[in-house]
């Protein structure tokens, strides 16, 4: 049977390649930073990519050249270039370096490739392009701008000890500028916290949402670029922006960390024609106010929006805002302004609902056939006044009832108040919910299932894997892991999308990070993740176990921090990028340091917080047992890691060329090793502690088994697995949490 399988699969390959006549090579998905064309980039030596393609197999390259120019025109011609790198005898094609002369801050660049391979060379490829950022904070003319108070009824920032409870409306900004002039290139620069949505002349400048992206604000702020050229208008033009609350803006407080009231930094950057340049900034000549129709906005609580309230064509010319206010100058954040370099988020597909039906309450359940993260667009028919809610839930009570206990305090509910009676289209804009059934009350009629579309948000990513096996069941929990990975991404990993926590906790990630990179090409979040790590070490040089560090929580083990040094090995072995491990080896390395002081007695690590996190039991009762039989001991958690971790340091310090490092992590991982076995091992059974499953297979990967006990080691592993069937979930589990066999 294996020798038929075999030689029909060589039958299609054979035939395949031989009906492929095409011996045509080409240059293809030309990237720069991992990004197609991308605006912002913030390195002085951008790193470029290609593929190559082929109808022919066995397609090698052998040689590249990269020409960089600052016009389209110069790169044609040749003339001008900025750099040429020449002919390069190399088979290289993932993140080459940038080694021309020195790139200016806000200017548009030009770069093609040409390949020599062993079926010919190619012709230069399409030319791709970027732009980068404003390298210099003295470049920021613009000034951050706001409203500094509470100025609308039932609004709350909460109260340490007493109420937690927040409302705030969303902050409605705008500018009219003239142009006299031929435009030849506009750029936007723009950071909106918590979250913005922009306009010019009436029309958004992205597709983007929540942008920018969440980060520990006392410690870095980003901004974003857009090319907002085609949007410009040859006399008047108008910039509006709209304010969300988003992370900046607590949302319970206290328990989350509150940065302060929404604010604007712009600059929009225009390029006329015959040369000269003007600059539009946010300052106190703006307008603004808290007015408008979105009169509060919380993730975990929802959006409430006032039809009544709207201000038909605010963001376009002509609009008479002698209501609004003159804009509060705003206290900068303290954190350092950053152009993001990883893609925002945005609606990655599309939903229909399955059903709607009715509740003897006059209320609808909406069932959207699939647990998704995003929001609900609606087309319906309202009455003047009368609020049309939606309440969001991932699962039903036998009753039929929303099930809301799993989402703690979080409202998770967005209303609309209809301006008049009749048809109205809405959906909420600085709102996300995890959810597959909605609640909808208000109406006086049961809506159609037309009406109603589902928004999938996550951050911009391709799928760039696909899994498919004979076996209904495993495809089904690939399905769901899919959903439930995606559903998670919101500028970090986040531990849920529905409830009053939605954190990025980097236990979830300590080693998942691996097998999501097979399905999806996140390198551009784990990056920028990373940098969120490292801003929310304490000066001790802790850890936190949720970053960005909305909550507190330095536990000083080392299971949970191991997130940093996997995720980074990650995209080293994933995607060929070495970036963070350069980046952020000396905070490793400050880390690695401060456990061995703080934790480490007689070469073990004595420091366990969460335990064996969710260890797939024989039942569903039996998760977070208090069993001492079934606990894996604390120490034997993080000693393995720890010891796991200093090999993973040796291999990062020749990265980053610290050989000096490497014969002080060596010693230190032996004397753990010697330790830990004569503490925890049992040569006559071959047993770790009390024999757990985690605690022998922790020992086995990790490579702590002395040598000649390992297929021991193992039998134990078979043996205390109940059955089978357990057994494979322990290695599933194993695999996604603590690396794949």
């Amino acid at each position: 049977m294996k020798k038929t399988a075999l030689l029909l699969l060589v039958a299609l390959v054979l035939g395949w390649a031989g009906c492929s006549s095409d011996s045509t090579v080409e240059v293809k998905n030309l990237r720069l930073e991992m990004k197609e064309n991308p605006l912002g980039i913030n390195v002085t030596q951008p790193r470029f990519s290609w593929q190559i393609a082929s109808g022919k197999p066995d397609l090698k390259q052998t040689a590249y050249q990269i020409q960089v120019a600052a016009s389209p025109e110069q790169l044609e011609s040749g003339d001008g270039l900025l750099w040429d790198s020449g002919v390069v005898r190399s088979d290289e094609s993932v993140l080459v370096p940038y080694a021309g002369k020195a790139l200016e801050s806000g200017k548009p660049y030009y770069w093609r490739v040409k390949l020599t391979t062993n079926q010919g060379d190619t012709p230069w490829s399409d030319a791709g392009s970027w732009s980068m950022a404003l390298l210099d904070d003295s470049e920021w003319k613009a000034t951050w701008i706001g409203e500094d108070s509470l100025s609308n009824p039932g609004e709350e920032i909460g109260v340490a000890g007493g109420n937690n409870k927040t409302r705030l409306a969303a902050r409605y900004l705008r500018k009219e500028f003239t142009t006299d002039r031929a435009v030849e290139r506009a750029v936007l620069y723009i950071s909106g916290l918590g979250s913005y949505e922009a306009y010019l002349n009436g029309k958004k400048v992205s597709e983007d949402v929540f942008a920018p992206m969440p980060s520990l604000y006392y410690k870095r702020i980003y901004y974003n670029v857009y090319d907002v050229t085609a949007l410009m208008a040859s006399d008047k033009n108008t910039l509006g922006v709209i304010l969300g609350n988003g992370r900046f803006f607590s949302m319970r407080n206290p328990g989350m960390k509150t940065f302060g009231l929404p604010r604007l930094l712009a600059q929009l950057r225009i390029e006329y024609a015959d040369g000269s340049q003007a600059t539009v900034v946010s300052d106190t000549s703006w307008k603004i106010t808290s007015k408008g129709p979105i009169v509060a906005n919380n993730e975990f609580d929802g959006e409430e929006y006032d039809a009544r309230l709207e201000m038909e064509g605010w963001n376009t010319n002509g609009f008479d805002d002698g209501a609004w206010k003159t804009p509060d100058v705003m206290e900068a954040p303290a954190g350092k302004l950053t152009a993001q370099q990883n893609p925002n988020i945005r609606v990655q597909e599309t939903l229909k609902p399955v059903a709607v039906f009715d509740r003897p309450d006059g209320k609808y359940i909406l069932d959207m056939g699939q647990n998704m993260v995003g929001w609900l667009s609606v087309n319906l028919k309202g009455k003047k006044g009368k609020p049309v809610s939606m309440k969001f839930a991932e699962l039903l009570q036998k009753d039929g009832s929303l099930y809301l206990a799993n989402l703690r305090t979080a409202q998770v509910t967005d209303i609309y108040t209809p301006a008049e009676d009749g048809d109205f289209s809405w959906q909420p804009r600085f709102v996300y919910h995890g959810f597959r059934f909605v609640e909808v009350s208000g109406l006086d009629y049961k809506p159609e299932l037309s009406a109603f579309t589902g928004h999938v948000i996550y951050d911009e990513m391709a799928t760039t894997g696909r899994f498919e096996t004979s076996n209904p069941l495993v495809n089904q929990i690939h399905k769901n892991s899919y959903w439930g990975i995606r559903s998670n991404y919101r500028g970090m990993p986040t531990d849920c999308p529905q409830r009053d926590e939605r954190l990025g906790w980097l236990g979830d990630r300590a080693t998942g990070a691996y097998g999501e990179a097979f399905i999806f090409n996140n390198a551009q979040l784990y990056n920028k993740w990373l940098q969120d790590i490292e801003d929310s070490m304490s000066p001790e040089g802790s850890i936190s176990d949720v970053s960005p560090n909305y909550w507190t929580i330095y536990a000083d083990d080392v299971t949970w921090p191991s997130a940093f040094f996997y995720v980074a090995d990650m995209l080293y072995r994933q995607f060929g990028d070495d970036s963070a491990i350069r980046a952020h080896y000396p905070a490793m390395k400050r880390w690695m340091a401060h456990m061995e002081e703080a934790t480490m007695k007689d070469y073990i690590m004595t420091k366990d917080q969460y335990g064996d996190w969710c260890m797939p039991p024989e039942s569903q009762e039996l998760i977070h047992s208090k069993d001492p039989a079934r606990k894996t001991d604390g120490a034997i958690l993080s000693t393995t890691v720890y010891y796991d971790l200093l090999n993973k340091m040796i291999g990062f310090a020749r990265i980053c060329g610290q050989d000096a490092d490497i014969s002080g992590y060596e010693s230190l991982a032996a004397k753990i090793k010697a330790a830990y076995n004569a503490k925890f091992f049992n040569k006559e059974t071959a047993e770790y502690g009390n024999n757990t499953v985690t605690a022998n297979i922790l020992s086995l990967r990790l490579g702590l088994v002395p040598e000649g006990y390992e297929g021991k080691v193992f039998s134990n592993i078979v043996k205390r697995s109940r059955c089978w069937n357990y057994f494979y979930r322990t290695i599933l589990s194993f695999q996604i949490c603590a690396r794949t066999l």
